[in-house]
This record gives C-alpha cells, sequence and structure tokens, in this order.
C-alpha cells in the first residue's frame, strides 16, 4: 500500500471543512490543581467534507481523548474546535447536547443497543432526545435499517441477532439523523473477520455515497482503507499521510 505525506489535490480536498482543530489542547489535572497529565498538546487537523479518515496511536498517544473532542463528549482545554462550520467552545452543555445529537453518529466496538428494544426502536433513539415526532422517527428508523440490510429483521430485538447484525443496527442509529460525520471507534473489534470485513464494506458504501467517516482504529488494514491515516504521538500529530487511491485500486 503507497502512502502519500502531502495533501493530493482532488476534488475531495477541495470541499469545506467540517471539523477543525485549532491548537487543541487537553489537560488533566490533580485535585490539587497540578498538572496530571496533558493529553492533547496543540493539536491541528482540519477534516473535509467527505473524507474518510482513521486514527491511529499507541495507548497513550491520546486518540480516545481526541475522540471524546470530536465527538463533543469533553471540551478540551484551550484551542479551537469548529464542527459544521460552528464553534463549539463557547456553547452552554445544553446547547452542545443538542448540536451533537445533530451533527455526529456515533458507532460503538460494544454496538450499545438497548437490549429490551427492537432494532427499529433503537435506531430511533437520537430522533427521539431530538423531539422529533412518533411517525417521522419510524419511518427514518425503517429507510436507515433498510440502507444497512436490515429491512428484514424489523421487529428483533439485539439478542437475536448475530454480532455483525448488531453493529447494522447500531450504523443504522448512527445514521438515522443524517449527521455531518460518522464516529466510529474501534467499529470491528469485536467481530470475527468475515463479519468485520461486511462492516468495513458498508463503511466503504456510505462513503462512497459522501459520507463523513472518522474512525479510531488500531488495525492498520482497517485504516488505509480511507483516505487519510492521522497517527498520534504523545498527544501530538506524528503523521498525517494519505492513500494512494491509484496504488489501492491496482491492488
Amino acid at each position: 500500500m503507497t502512502m502519500i505525506s502531502a495533501e493530493p489535490q482532488t476534488p475531495l480536498t477541495k470541499r469545506e471543512p467540517v471539523a477543525e482543530l485549532r491548537g487543541i489542547t487537553k489537560t488533566y489535572f490533580k485535585p490539587d490543581g497540578s498538572v496530571m497529565v496533558e493529553a492533547l498538546r496543540g493539536m491541528d487537523i482540519t477534516i473535509r467534507r467527505g473524507e474518510y479518515v482513521a486514527i491511529m496511536g499507541a495507548s497513550g498517544s491520546g486518540k480516545s481523548t481526541l475522540l471524546n473532542v470530536l465527538g463533543c463528549l469533553d471540551r478540551p482545554t484551550a484551542g479551537q474546535y469548529l464542527l459544521g462550520g460552528r464553534d463549539i467552545t463557547d456553547m452552554s452543555d445544553e446547547e452542545l447536547s443538542r448540536f451533537r445529537g445533530r451533527t455526529i453518529g456515533f458507532i460503538f466496538q460494544a454496538f450499545n443497543l438497548i437490549p429490551e428494544l427492537s432494532i427499529e426502536d433503537n435506531a430511533e433513539v437520537p430522533l427521539f432526545y431530538q423531539g422529533v415526532p412518533k411517525a417521522t422517527r419510524r419511518e427514518r428508523a425503517l429507510k436507515a435499517l433498510d440502507l444497512v440490510g436490515l429491512g428484514d429483521r424489523v421487529g428483533h430485538r439485539p439478542r437475536e441477532l448475530s454480532g455483525g447484525q448488531q453493529q447494522r443496527a447500531a450504523i443504522a442509529r448512527a445514521l438515522v439523523s443524517d449527521p455531518v460525520v460518522l464516529l466510529a471507534d474501534e467499529p470491528t473489534g469485536n467481530l470475527d473477520s468475515k463479519t468485520g470485513t461486511a462492516i468495513l464494506e458498508l463503511f466503504d458504501r456510505l462513503h462512497g455515497e459522501g459520507k463523513t467517516i472518522i474512525i479510531i482504529t488500531h488495525d492498520d488494514s482497517v485504516a488505509t482503507r480511507g483516505d487519510r491515516v492521522i497517527r498520534l504521538r504523545d498527544g501530538q500529530v506524528e503523521s498525517d499521510i494519505w492513500v494512494d487511491k491509484a496504488e489501492r485500486g491496482a491492488e
């Protein structure tokens, strides 16, 4: 797999940014106010609409903290974060929660489905918290489930599905709000290789349809399916390289 360091000049790289980190730091403090750890140290990253970006790094590199900042689950200590053109820095907690629900679609390694609910009810959950009317919620949930290949499993609960089907249901839940960014944390980590490949093929299809995808992974074969691989080390960007699409297509 050929990788290139410089940003290629393509229609994709001319699109508007959807996530911009400018000088982002995240410091955790001890109860006495002294510094416990500097998890992110002056991070600058720009992700454009339609990109498929993998974030990698060893334990302690800052990737989990970066995931939380990108997903608006945690606020940076300093710096500026623009998401979908909005500066989230000064948003109230309530405003940020509403904005996060509309803008970020989360996909987790452990699926995080509610076992008592059917998959369509699970897919509806983000829309419920956004106050979307029930009929509209159901329509959009069914459409999302059909999109990920679960149209024939409506009415089933998570325990009645395979691991791959549960992850597809989780992806449907992430898609139901038509988010600006899909943020996936080790989405194939709990799956066997065949099922994991099927999920990655679904990501490929969503990317091909124009979705912006950010994936946290430790697996090089997962990372290089997209456009770009960002590696972290000690809270900073160690490398930011692009996958040579022409070379990949020839393999």
